[in-house]
């Protein structure tokens, strides 16, 4: 390409992009300046819904109900103050709008932006002043109407609560006076009301509708809680008091102490405050009654599941107490007697001082679980304190000396395990003695060419083991550990000597068999010198070697036989 073609191509992509930027530049000013006409449109339309025909025909209406100097005024500011709005306040949002209107058209958007801010919020200042002068008028205008609404819908509230009254006087005998007394206000303010009404007073129609919406709210509150307060506070709260009062007495008599009750002191001040609120309820004022006086329902409802705790508490207090009692002179005793015979233990045994402290221990919490039981027992009879308190305390020393018990029977246990343990001693060596001469019996009887080696080795270990039992028994003291430690050697060592002589006594009986049934084949040179090897091994005493011998010539002629003679030997 050549320098001329390259510039023009340059200078067409440049005048190119030139167009397309001026383009979106464009479109987005036409963008914006629409954006200004609409808002601009929209705030002229608002102001000129400012000023609505509703305003002056609601003062038209007004002007007719002018009777007294008081709505005379209302009108006159109500005139004076749209009158500001419609001759001063309109006018200056229409000069501020064509303020805008010139900023618009000298495109000065950055100043228009601003300008429309300020006139949109002063036109809603304005149409808020001009609403809230409509909503003015029409308290006056829609007075009436609404009025007669409410009065005819509290006439019915009012019959409801007439009629509810009248049929169940006897429920309302403590506060008739001031109910009638204010059925008479209520009629009386209706009276007032309808006066009001032809006067057009209408302030004062408002204080009077909310006066007997008021009363006639409260009146019913009044008939709906006032017989359950009167129930509870002339029935029922005294019934219970006075229940709950003979209760205690009766049981103050059989010696429960109920001061931490405090039920005098609760009566008391319950009866300062049903007063309360039977003189609030002679006012007509039941704010909280009913709820105060469930509560106090309840705390005497509690209170008579105290006075149950205190008797289950009795029982409980006199169960342990006796069982304590019994179980500790018990401990002790037992306890005495092994503390008397701690020294001849040690001796016996060759116990250290360590080993047997925990007599001493249980000694001593024995009689700590004793002062405590004394302790209890003498505010029981003093009455300083209540079952509740005393049976918990009775409880905790029962789970005291139950642990002690625990450590008692403990000790039991392992001082009888070391009397247990020297006569389980003495009886082993009495069956390990007759084992011994079992073993020695069998040896001789089979009359052996020649007795094993071993034999004799695990004859002299297994009399040793058995001389050393006897040794330990007769020391004095004994020492168990050292003891059951003989035990286990010498009965390990008599019980191979028994095995060891069973073994050997069973083995050579079998050779010798396997012999004398092989000499039928000694005409067979094999069987011969098996067999020959089998006697000479058998007259050494190696008597395991004899019957392998013996058992595998006679195998080279019967076969079968090394099996069926293997099975009797293993038998």
């Amino acid at each position: 390409m050549s320098k001329t073609a390259l510039i023009l191509v340059v200078i067409s992509y440049y005048i190119v992009t030139m167009a397309i930027i001026i383009t979106i530049l464009e479109w987005m000013n036409r963008k914006e300046k629409k954006k200004y006409e609409e808002a601009i449109k929209n705030l002229e339309r608002e102001k000129n819904l400012i000023i609505s025909a509703n305003i002056l025909s609601e003062l038209n209406k007004v002007e007719p109900l002018m009777n007294n100097s008081e709505t005379k005024e209302m009108y006159k500011e109500w005139q004076r103050r749209f009158k500001e709005i419609k001759d001063v306040e309109i006018p200056w949002i229409t000069d501020t709008l064509l303020d805008v209107e010139q900023l618009f058209n000298e495109k000065r958007y950055k100043e228009l932006k601003h300008e429309l801010a300020e006139v949109e919020l002063n036109i809603w200042h304005i149409k808020t002043k001009a609403h809230f002068l409509l909503e003015e008028i029409r308290s006056i205008t829609l007075s009436e109407e609404r009025n007669r609404q409410t009065i005819t819908k509290l006439k019915t509230s009012y019959r409801e609560i007439l009629t509810k009254y009248n049929n169940h006087k006897e429920d309302f005998l403590l506060v008739a006076s001031p109910l009638e007394l204010q059925f008479e206000n209520v009629d009386k303010l209706f009276g007032a009301f309808e006066v009001a009404m032809e006067k057009n007073e209408y302030q004062e129609i408002g204080k009077i509708v909310k006066a007997i919406d008021d009363t006639i709210g409260n009146l019913k509150i009044v008939i709906e809680e006032a017989p359950s307060i009167i129930l509870m506070g002339k029935k029922l709260i005294p019934n219970k008091m006075e229940a709950l009062t003979k209760a205690k007495e009766k049981m103050e008599k059989e010696g429960y102490n109920l001061d931490f009750l405090k039920l005098d002191y609760n009566i008391s001040e319950t009866d300062k405050k049903v007063a309360d609120i039977f003189q609030r309820l002679n006012v007509l004022n039941v704010e909280d009654s009913i709820f105060e006086l469930k509560t106090i329902l309840d705390f005497f409802e509690s209170t008579e599941n105290d006075f149950e705790k205190e008797r289950l508490a009795k029982k409980t207090f006199e169960e342990y107490a006796r069982g304590i009692l019994i179980k500790v002179t018990k401990l002790n005793k037992i306890n005495d007697n092994l503390y008397h015979k701690i020294d001849e233990i040690k001796y016996s045994y060759d116990l250290t001082d360590e080993e047997v402290s925990i007599i001493e221990v249980i000694k001593g919490e024995l009689a700590s679980i004793h002062e405590k039981y004394d302790e209890i027992i003498e505010l029981y009879r003093s009455k300083k304190s209540n079952f509740t308190h005393l049976a918990k305390e009775m409880e905790i020393l029962h789970n005291r000396l139950a642990k002690t018990e625990e450590k008692l029977e403990d000790a039991l246990r392992t001082i009888g395990s070391l009397k247990e343990d020297e006569l389980r001693a003495r009886e082993q060596l009495d069956e390990m003695k007759e084992i011994l001469m079992r073993s020695k019996k069998d040896m001789r009887k089979f009359k052996l060419p020649v007795t094993p080696e071993n034999y004799f080795v695990e004859l002299s270990e297994a009399t040793e083991g058995i001389n050393e039992i006897v040794k330990e028994l007769e020391r004095t003291p004994i020492s168990i550990k050292t003891l059951n430690t003989r035990v286990d050697t010498a009965r390990d060592l008599v019980l191979k000597l028994y095995n060891t002589t069973k073994e050997t006594v069973k083995t050579a009986k079998m050779a010798e068999t396997a012999i004398v049934y092989g000499n039928r084949y000694r005409n067979n040179k094999e069987v011969d010198t098996g067999l020959t090897k089998a006697e000479i091994d058998f007259y050494k005493g190696k008597f395991k070697n004899s019957l392998e011998n013996a058992i595998g010539a006679i195998n080279l002629v019967e076969p079968g036989i090394h099996k069926k003679l293997m099975e009797e030997y293993e038998v």
